[in-house]
Parts: structure tokens; C-alpha cells; sequence
């Protein structure tokens, strides 16, 4: 027989049973906050000299006193340390009407016992000080409407283990102590610490009578925390870690509403880290789809070149690369611009005056005559319908002159033989005609279409390579200019060798243009060099200057103390900056980006060295196994 009692227990507990399950499933569903969510692990309170919370280790500090009086801001040299630490100030203003009549009250107690008191009272200094303190602090609210605050500042310290955590402590202490600031740890009281140094606004009142100090509305200077230099663009790349306080640095040049201009200034020594850094920008903003144009002299950028499958125009005598300089691009003016042939005999004779020396005003016009007379012979006039070709089946569609439809250097050398006045230049163009650097005499044979393409003047030789820099920027500038809606940079390694004293006038003038004027294409010129001296030495320096005036971006790693003593000429380097600068490890740098002047760690990932340095470990394996 069954028990009807023994099943309908067994119905209430299998019911029951399913109650609870939902009722857990609620319980889980619903009680668990974003408190709960952030909430630690585990708290150890045990210890009366630190805190244990989720394996690290706390402990925290009281400022007790202070100097009387401060000239420097207090917390800088704590805030620049890269010790893992909370800092928090608390600041309650005081009732100025109650605080004049409490400080009316105590100077005239103080007064009368300064008259009747024994002169041989050990505490009288004290009392005067007291007195004398009252009086000025009851002045500057009367007459200069300045506030009285209590002031209380707490440091909590964290570390990953006790050892650390003591070293920590201590290295805080002397800091404090150096800058006048009086410690006391806050040992048996180390929870209250923590709890201040949160984000709760909560300054317990176990903690406030040993801290409070009071202080004026100027005094409050001394205690500006924000005064550690970072800089974090949104919109940017990562560029490296602030070395005083380890925050990241990341640098959207092309912010026109934060920059002036996209330009960059990038100045150091021989093995500094410039030349990587450089790579290191042109990386990470290929990978951004920006279109990036380098002229590299030392060529230094082709195996980046390589990895980023970019373009690579080499010239010289072993290439098989040409560009005519006398071709005129379609992209050399902006569409619904006039001024084709003006416009390039401008810039040619800019790169004449490398060749012929500095010319003057008649040699200028004679050369113009020429190259007038030289473009002339293929039809083309200061009419910009004369660079059109009009198809053979006479269609109203116009197309633009091809490289083969220009002159050519040689065209020129033969009209400067005609005219004894320009014999004397046609001379000084054998060598580019005839000579060792005829390939200048050939028609364009290259594409210029890549998001990236690097110039490669390497086998110019040293005393050739302002052509071939100079050919290359004119080159660049007009696919800077072809579209404004596109973002773009142009890299000008050794720039000092097209604004320094062995260049002239017209390319220095042309360079500075560029940088002066890039802005408004949407793109960003970067000057980089290690010989600072030269780029100021043309004109007493006045397009090296104007080229650092524009440039938002100023990045100085390691330099000699002589390039520095020139840079302080052209910038306001600071004292303690000079002494930065010249102590710099590899790889360390000093940026001025926009009024932020912050000393720079350059990083960058495994991968990212590889690329730009090439797989040293594959070629370390291949040399050792030969």
C-alpha cells in the first residue's frame, strides 16, 4: 500500500526544489552590481603597515608640513617619478567672515602676551611667528580678497611585493623631504589612506586632524598637480611613453584643429634613433592609407620599401629609371589654375642655379630666354592649351602631353651653343648631356602611382645628390598638390643639403614654400637631418629658422653640445632641456608638439623592427653557417 503522505512529500520537495533553482537563477541574474563587478577579490587588513588587496601590497603616506613658504610647484618631482602611487589633494574653503574674526581674536591674545610676557620664555620666538602669520593671513583676506583653505594631501603606494613597496616608500620620502614636504606613514591607519586615494571624494576624519594644514588661494599654486606633459590624440598613432611618468604618446599630426601644420622637424646625432623613428612613422602611417613620399640619400629605406611593397625609383649612372627635367606634369597646377610653362621655368631655374652657381638677375633672364626659345621648338607657350594634344579623330577631347612630347636637356644645350652670351652654361651641361650624368638627358620612364615611393639618389655620389634631391621634390611636391581631399607626406632626409650653403637662394626659397604652403593640400612635410650647423648656415639661417617656425612637430634626439649651443639660437630650449638633450640615450627624444615639450621613449613592437631593421637574427644564422 502506498503512503499518500510519503508522495505528496516527495511532490512539495521536487517543488520546492524548482522553486529554488528559479529563485537562484533571479538571485544571480539581479543582485550582482557594477559594485560587485569592480569590487577586489580578497582585502588582508591584518598588517597595520600595508594592505593586501588581489596580490598587491599598499601603503600610504600623509603630508604633515610644509615649507612656510613655496617658490616651485611641490608635487612635480613626485608626479614625473614612474612609481605606481595615488595622489589625492582635498581642499575645504573656510568661511572668511568666521576666519577674520577667529584670527582678530587670536592676535589680540597673542599681542598682549608678547607685552606682558618674560623675555626669556623660550617659546616667545614661537608666539611672534604665530602672531606675525596671523596678522599677514588676516591682511590678504581684508585687502586682497584671497580665500582660506584647509589643505590635505595623501600618497598611496602599491607594489607587486613588500620589498618593492618598502624601496618605493623610501624613494617617496626623500623626494618629499627634498622639496620640503614633512611625511608620516600612515601605519594602523592604512585603510583610511586607501580609501581617500579612491575616486569617492570621501577624506575621513581619522586622517584630517594630522594633515590639515591651512593655506591662501596663492599658495594653492604650489599644489597644481597637472604638470607632467602628455599627449594623447585620438585620432593618432602611437608614437612612444612619456619617460618621466610612462603615459602613452600618441600624435595625430593631421589634427588641424589642435596643429598648425602636419610638419616635422627631426634633428640628432649620428645613431641616435632618428633614422628609425622615421621608418617607425612611415610604417604606421602606410598602414593608415596615407600616401608618403622619401627622398633617401643614404638609402636607407629600401628594404622598408620592400616590405611594404612600395615603389622604388632609383637614378644614377647604373639605373635603368629615368625622369626628364624638363617634362611638365599635368598635376604641376591645380585644376582650374593657368601657369603651366611660368610655373616650371620657376623651378627650373632653381635647379640651374645648382648647376651655372648662383646666377644673377641677367644670367636669370638669359636662361628664361632660353628655355622659352627650348619649349617653344615642341609647340609648348605660356598658353596652357598648347600641353593638350588633340586626338586623331579630332574629337573634342583633349590629352595631355606625353614625356616623349617634351623637350629634353639637350634640346636646351643646343640652343645655349647658339648664343655666345650662354656658351659658358652649355659647358657646364656637358657632363649631363654627354658626361658621366647623361641619364639626366633621357625621357620619363617611371609611374608614380604608389601609395608609398621612396627615391633613391644613392649612386649620385656626394657632390651630385642636390640634383637628384632637388628633381625628386619638385617631382613629389606636384603629387602633393594633385588632390587636397588626400592625406600625404613628403620625407626630406639630409635636407641640409638643399637649404644649407651648398645650395642657393631659389631651393632653399623653393623648400620653404613647401613646408610654408603643404598645409593647404592636406599634407605634411618632414625635414630630417643630422648636420644642424649646415641647414642654418645659408642666409645666417633664415630658411633652416623659417623651416622650424613651420613645423608643429620638433623632435630632437641626442645631439653635441655645439649643435645644441646653435639650436638654442632658433628655439626656446630651456636650461634643464640643453642638459636633456645632450644626455639622451638611443632611441630617447625631446618633442616640442604643439606648446607640450615632454621627453619621448620611441617603441615599437617585434614586428615592427623587423620590417624596419630587417630579420638580424636570420642574418646572424647565415653568416655564422658560411
Amino acid at each position: 500500500m502506498i503512503n499518500i503522505e510519503i508522495i505528496n512529500y516527495i511532490k512539495n520537495k521536487i517543488k520546492n526544489i524548482k522553486k529554488r533553482e528559479n529563485n537562484n537563477l533571479k538571485i544571480y541574474k539581479g543582485s550582482i552590481s557594477e559594485k560587485d563587478e569592480i569590487s577586489p577579490t580578497y582585502i588582508n587588513l591584518q598588517n597595520p603597515k600595508y594592505l593586501e588587496i588581489d596580490n598587491l601590497f599598499y601603503s600610504g603616506l600623509m603630508i604633515v608640513n610644509y615649507y612656510r613658504e613655496q617658490s616651485d610647484i611641490i608635487l612635480k618631482s613626485l608626479i614625473e617619478t614612474n612609481i605606481n602611487m595615488n595622489i589625492s589633494i582635498y581642499y575645504e574653503k573656510q568661511d572668511s567672515y568666521k576666519m577674520i574674526k577667529d584670527l582678530t581674536y587670536h592676535i589680540g591674545n597673542v599681542g598682549v602676551e608678547l607685552k606682558e610676557s618674560n623675555q626669556n620664555r623660550q617659546d616667545i620666538d614661537i608666539a611672534a611667528f604665530t602672531y606675525n602669520d596671523a596678522k599677514y593671513i588676516r591682511r590678504e583676506i581684508q585687502v586682497n580678497n584671497e580665500d582660506l583653505y584647509f589643505l590635505y594631501i595623501y600618497i598611496n603606494i602599491y607594489a607587486e611585493s613588500i620589498k618593492d613597496l618598502e624601496f618605493y616608500l623610501n624613494k617617496v620620502e626623500g623626494i618629499a623631504q627634498s622639496k620640503g614636504l614633512q611625511t608620516r606613514r600612515a601605519n594602523f591607519r592604512q585603510e583610511e589612506i586607501y580609501l581617500s586615494c579612491l575616486p569617492l571624494m570621501e577624506n575621513n576624519e581619522l586622517i584630517k586632524k594630522v594633515t590639515r594644514r591651512n593655506i591662501l588661494t596663492s599658495g594653492l599654486l604650489a599644489t597644481y598637480p597637472f604638470i607632467s606633459s602628455t599627449i594623447f590624440d585620438s585620432e593618432g598613432i602611437f608614437i612612444g611613453t612619456n619617460i618621466y611618468n610612462n603615459s602613452l604618446v600618441f600624435i595625430d599630426r593631421y589634427n588641424t584643429e589642435k596643429y598648425k601644420n602636419a610638419n616635422i622637424c627631426i634633428f640628432g646625432t649620428s645613431g641616435a634613433g632618428k633614422s628609425f623613428y622615421t621608418k617607425l612613422l612611415i610604417l604606421r602611417y602606410k598602414l593608415l592609407g596615407i600616401k608618403q613620399y622619401i627622398i633617401d640619400p643614404e638609402r636607407e629605406y629600401n628594404n622598408l620599401c620592400k616590405e611594404l611593397k612600395g615603389t622604388e625609383i632609383k637614378i644614377g649612372p647604373t639605373s635603368n629609371t629615368y625622369i626628364n627635367i624638363l617634362e611638365i606634369r599635368k598635376e604641376s597646377i591645380e585644376e582650374g589654375e593657368n601657369g603651366y610653362l611660368a610655373t616650371k621655368i620657376g623651378k627650373l631655374i632653381g635647379f640651374f642655379n645648382l648647376i651655372f652657381g648662383e646666377m644673377n638677375e641677367e644670367e636669370k633672364a638669359l636662361i628664361e630666354e632660353k628655355l622659352i626659345e627650348t619649349y617653344r621648338e615642341k609647340n609648348i607657350t605660356f598658353d596652357d592649351e598648347s600641353l593638350y594634344n588633340i586626338n586623331e579623330n579630332k574629337i573634342i577631347k583633349k590629352e595631355f602631353k606625353k614625356s616623349k612630347d617634351m623637350p629634353l636637356l639637350k634640346d636646351l644645350y643646343n640652343i645655349l651653343g647658339k648664343d655666345e652670351r650662354t656658351k659658358k652654361f652649355k659647358i657646364k651641361l656637358i657632363p649631363f648631356v654627354e658626361g658621366s650624368m647623361k641619364f639626366f638627358n633621357e625621357y620619363t620612364n617611371i609611374e608614380l602611382e604608389n601609395e608609398l615611393i621612396i627615391a633613391d639618389v644613392y649612386d649620385l655620389g656626394e657632390e651630385n645628390l642636390k640634383y637628384g634631391m632637388y628633381l625628386f621634390t619638385e617631382i613629389f611636391w606636384d603629387k602633393i598638390k594633385e588632390n587636397r581631399g588626400e592625406k600625404k607626406a613628403i620625407y626630406l632626409d639630409e635636407i641640409w643639403r638643399l637649404i644649407g650653403v651648398t645650395s642657393n637662394k631659389n631651393v632653399a626659397s623653393f623648400i620653404y614654400k613647401i613646408f610654408k604652403t603643404i598645409r593647404k593640400y592636406g599634407g605634411s612635410s618632414v625635414a630630417i637631418t643630422q648636420d644642424i650647423s649646415d641647414i642654418f648656415s645659408l642666409e645666417e639661417g633664415i630658411y633652416g629658422k623659417s623651416i622650424l617656425n613651420n613645423s608643429s612637430i620638433k623632435t630632437f634626439f641626442a645631439l653635441e653640445e655645439e649643435n645644441i649651443k646653435i639650436l638654442e639660437e632658433f628655439t626656446n630650449l630651456s636650461e634643464k632641456e640643453k642638459v636633456e638633450i645632450k644626455s639622451l640615450k638611443r632611441g630617447e627624444c625631446l618633442m616640442f608638439v604643439g606648446d607640450n615639450h615632454i621627453l619621448t621613449k620611441i617603441e615599437a613592437s617585434e614586428i615592427e623592427k623587423k620590417i624596419i631593421e630587417g630579420d638580424k637574427s636570420f642574418e646572424k644564422n647565415t653568416n655564422s653557417n658560411k
